[in-house]
């Protein structure tokens, strides 16, 4: 695996969700598309929960003290609880890209991580380099997420128009 080439994307998707959400108005990033789905404020605010509690401090319990149990995470939870919705746009990106940074410095820092060593989690084993593989792909999935919350806030803007023409999704 790579760490300098993934550490670079995981730079360049940061980079990616920041021009997503920059310029929104605050209607549009506090925007549900249905009751039970989040908003593109509530999932800033989970990436920046992800980076914290997630995916590098897992990852360096596996690297460095794979035989200790993972701390707990929430993430559904904590959406609500959190009131993510409230939160600032401005403020929430820049915790994001922080944080961010701070988990590039560490894994610029990590020489010849064990990949292979794996950590048993409630549902089966998980080896170090399946937890950073994830890392890299989730914020691919909240990229894609953005991108169809904008698509569905356009959609309910519209009226009586509609954007078939533009091709299906």
């Amino acid at each position: 695996m790579n760490i300098k080439y993934f550490s670079k994307q995981l730079k360049n998707n940061a980079l990616t969700i920041s021009d997503l959400v920059n310029n929104l108005s605050d209607e549009e990033v506090r925007w549900r598309s249905e009751s039970n789905k989040w908003t593109i404020l509530e999932v800033i605010n989970h990436l920046y929960d992800e980076e914290q509690k997630d995916f590098p401090l897992r990852l360096k319990y596996m690297l460095y003290y794979p035989e200790k149990t993972w701390p707990s995470i929430d993430p559904i939870t904590w959406v609500m609880e959190n009131n993510y919705n409230e939160k600032d746009l401005s403020d929430s990106i820049k915790n994001f890209l922080s944080e961010r940074e701070n988990s590039l410095k560490w894994l610029n820092e990590i020489d010849e991580p064990n990949w292979e060593q794996e950590y048993e989690a409630s549902w089966g084993k998980i080896k170090a380099g399946d937890m950073f593989a994830a890392w890299v792909t989730h914020d691919l999935l909240h990229i894609r997420q953005i991108i169809n919350l904008k698509r569905l806030y356009y959609k309910s803007k519209f009226g009586d128009y509609n954007s078939d023409y533009a091709g299906k999704w």
